[in-house]
């Protein structure tokens, strides 16, 4: 057992890091979209369209708590 764990970290290179990071970045906003557009199915009416349409505040603010919802619960996965 190593007396500093963090230093196993230091075998990945940065294109390796970046590598990752692209590809839990795109994995993250895709399932995000989709956490969205299921929420979307899942409530009466249309969502999207009280967004951008009827320009609803209330619809907007209820959209975005759910992406960042979504995204929290993502990243605790995603994490560890």
């Amino acid at each position: 057992m190593p007396l500093l764990p963090s230093l196993i970290l230091a075998e990945y290179s940065i294109t390796h890091g970046l590598e990752l990071f692209i590809v839990f970045g795109f994995a993250g906003i895709l399932m995000a979209i989709a956490g969205y557009k299921l929420f979307d199915k899942l409530t009466p009416g249309n969502l999207h369209a009280e967004i951008f349409e009827h320009k609803n505040i209330a619809a907007a603010i209820l959209a975005g708590s759910v992406i960042i919802g979504v995204s929290l619960i993502l990243a605790a996965a995603m994490s560890s």
